[in-house]
Formats: C-alpha cells, sequence, structure tokens
C-alpha cells in the first residue's frame, strides 16, 4: 500500500510563495477586498509583501 501523504492547504498556497532560498514570501494582509473604504496611504503599503516569520513558518511548514 502507498504512503499517505498531506496534501498542500489550497488557500494558503494561493496567499503564499515558497522563494528559492526556502523563505515563504505573504502578501500584506488586509489587501485582498473592500480596499475602497481604506485610505490611499495604507493600500499603496499594502502592496509590498513580507516574508512569514519564524513562527508562522513553523507553524505552516507542513500545509505547504
Amino acid at each position: 500500500m502507498a504512503k499517505k501523504t498531506q496534501k498542500t492547504h489550497k488557500g494558503i498556497a494561493k496567499v503564499c510563495k515558497v522563494r528559492p532560498g526556502g523563505t515563504i514570501k505573504i502578501g500584506t494582509p488586509g489587501s485582498r477586498h473592500n480596499t475602497g473604504k481604506k485610505n490611499a496611504a495604507s493600500n499603496r503599503k499594502s502592496r509590498h509583501g513580507s516574508l512569514l516569520s519564524k513562527s508562522d513558518y513553523n507553524r505552516l511548514k507542513d500545509n505547504l
């Protein structure tokens, strides 16, 4: 019988990107919808992504 493997969590896979060095790039939270009511400065700041923290990486690495 084949070994069971865990499936990729598709919700996380759509938000995160694993970079070649192994770090994970993630978009700024709160930038996906309802941006019309947020001010322009926060919308501009949210265009730049960030890296996933070490603690979040340890929590999510099995799902990616």
